[in-house]
């Protein structure tokens, strides 16, 4: 038998992904409506009550964009519940809320904004850690044609996996 190495060095155990990750919304309409080319994780910067209101689950990205100002990047049109209680010292529910991502990220999520035909969409918001985490993907718009084509094919695909269980 090999004698095993003492120096942890060398060796790389794998990572666990999805280790402490809790889903807490996820824009399924933007993978119907988007081609999805890039995607980007980036933290997000959030007041107290409103880091509690999205640990109980009262959170929508639906009709959520990231848009670029002032040499950051912002989440416009979320909404977060307001946590009752709170009381008085509670948040606006839809204000805008800066993403933290790094500089390099930053400049090429601007890029991407001011191409045509491209969108900066969230596509799913999560815990990990206890920090709240936005995936963010660069997504060109699909045609009408597209979006058939593509339900079409997820139809057949299904029809496919019954008739191979039959």
């Amino acid at each position: 038998m090999p004698k095993k190495s003492k120096s942890r060095s060398k060796q790389t155990e794998p990572t666990r992904t999805n280790h402490n990750e809790r889903v807490l919304a996820t824009n399924r309409r933007a993978f119907y409506q988007y081609d999805i080319l890039r995607r980007f994780e980036a933290g997000l910067s959030l007041m107290g009550s409103e880091i509690k209101s999205a640990r109980a689950g009262r959170v929508s990205i639906q009709e959520a964009y990231c848009r670029p100002r002032d040499g950051d990047m912002y989440l416009v049109g979320a909404h977060i519940a307001r946590y009752e209680p709170s009381g008085q010292a509670n948040h606006d529910p839809t204000r805008d809320r800066r993403l933290l991502l790094h500089r390099r990220e930053i400049t090429q999520l601007e890029q991407a904004f001011a191409q045509k035909g491209l969108a900066l969409i969230p596509l799913k918001l999560y815990l990990t850690r206890g920090k709240a985490k936005l995936e963010i993907g660069v997504g060109r718009g699909r045609r009408i044609h597209e979006k058939r084509d593509r339900i079409a094919e997820r139809d057949a695909n299904r029809q496919i996996e019954r008739a191979l269980r039959r």
